[in-house]
């Protein structure tokens, strides 16, 4: 006999709050399992994959670890100090770039530039600010990460528990599968498959129409010129996965920097515009329908709510977790709708049953 309604909602709402009060004071501590299980999902289709071909699970996994490992190598050595480097020149010109949009606009428009004007003192203080400012949150956000992950988190801890979680992955399902109360089971499947879907289709689809956006802006702006391209195009693809917005506010840094670096000359003006124009296209017309789909289910609005609410809350591990409960959430609250249009609450007690 089934457990009531009423009894089975508080067992549930009681794990809720364990997981949440677990999440609240072991955020930094279970942050490389966190990862570690994220890429042990994103990877687990590879590995599935390689077993069809002929591989066994281990030799998958080996193959799939020594990939990994190249390319963090090559990253590491070829990617990573261009990026922070030019990231730290970034704020160091800010002062200047500050500077010359002052004579721009004062070139054009000097009523509003009298020496005394508060919008003068302002331009002059905001280069200066980002300058100093900016460059120690840059020390800071990188030395405290250094401390509280510690490189040997980031670097051994992760792959090693990402490496075991990949290689069990089926077996650990199977476990849980194992683990459900026997009457909701098929529902508790249904709802996992469903889940399952909206993650691969957002978080793997998502996450390789960034990385194909984030490399063609970086290489077309460094082909251009631009002196800052490799930060604009990697910060532009980071952020694709919220629609617009990674298009529209890198259009805008990248621009604004053409304008400065490249006033006059209005050819590579255009091209550094036209290169996210171009970018919007690609995605909304190739990537993004192939890639992702069209049924994900998850709203750009009810996304943005979901990082904001859980990176508040609970810091780096929050926003981690957010799109992925983001996601069960959304797939749970279909279904309940579901149950609620098809309940006497809201047929009413005249509706006839259906056969």
């Amino acid at each position: 006999m089934a457990l009531p309604v009423k009894q089975q909602l508080g067992y549930w709402g009681i794990a809720t709050a364990v997981f949440l009060i677990v999440l609240w004071f072991l955020g930094d501590v279970i942050l490389p399992f966190v990862l570690g299980g994220a890429i042990a999902y994103f990877l687990d289709p590879v590995a599935d994959r390689l077993e069809r071909l002929g591989l066994g699970r281990a030799a998958s996994v080996v193959v799939i670890t020594l990939v990994a490992l190249l390319i963090f190598v090559l990253m590491a050595l070829l990617v990573v100090p261009t990026l922070v480097e030019q990231s730290i020149a970034l704020f160091d010109i800010a002062p200047q770039l500050a500077r010359d949009l002052q004579g721009f606009l004062s070139g054009h428009f000097p009523s509003m530039f009298e020496p005394e004007s508060t919008l003068h003192k302002m331009l002059l203080s905001l280069g200066e600010t980002i300058r100093d400012r900016g460059g120690e949150v840059l020390q800071t956000a990188l030395s405290s990460a250094a401390s509280l992950l510690n490189l040997v988190l980031l670097f051994v801890i992760v792959p090693v528990v990402a490496f075991y979680l990949l290689y069990d992955w089926d077996h650990m399902v199977e476990k849980i599968d194992g683990l459900l109360p026997r009457d909701h089971a098929p529902v508790i499947r249904d709802l996992a498959r469903q889940i399952d879907r909206t993650l691969a289709s957002f978080i793997r689809g998502m996450g390789t129409v960034c990385l194909v956006l984030g490399t063609f802006y970086a290489v077309a702006l460094m082909l251009v010129g631009l002196q800052f391209g490799l930060v604009v195009g990697a910060f532009a693809g980071l952020i694709t996965f919220i629609p617009y917005v990674g298009s529209v506010v890198g259009g805008v840094l990248a621009v604004g920097l053409a304008l400065f670096q490249f006033w006059g000359d209005w050819v590579s003006i255009g091209l550094v515009a036209a290169i996210f124009v171009s970018g919007q296209v690609i995605e909304g017309n190739f990537l993004t329908p192939k890639l992702v789909g069209s049924s994900v289910g998850l709203h750009p609005v009810w996304l943005i709510f979901a990082l904001s609410a859980f990176g508040t809350l609970f810091g780096f591990v929050g926003m981690l977790v957010a799109v992925p409960v983001a996601a069960s959430l959304g797939v749970i609250m279909r279904f309940a709708i579901l149950q609620y249009k098809d309940s006497r609450l809201y047929r009413g007690l005249d509706a006839q049953d259906p056969d």
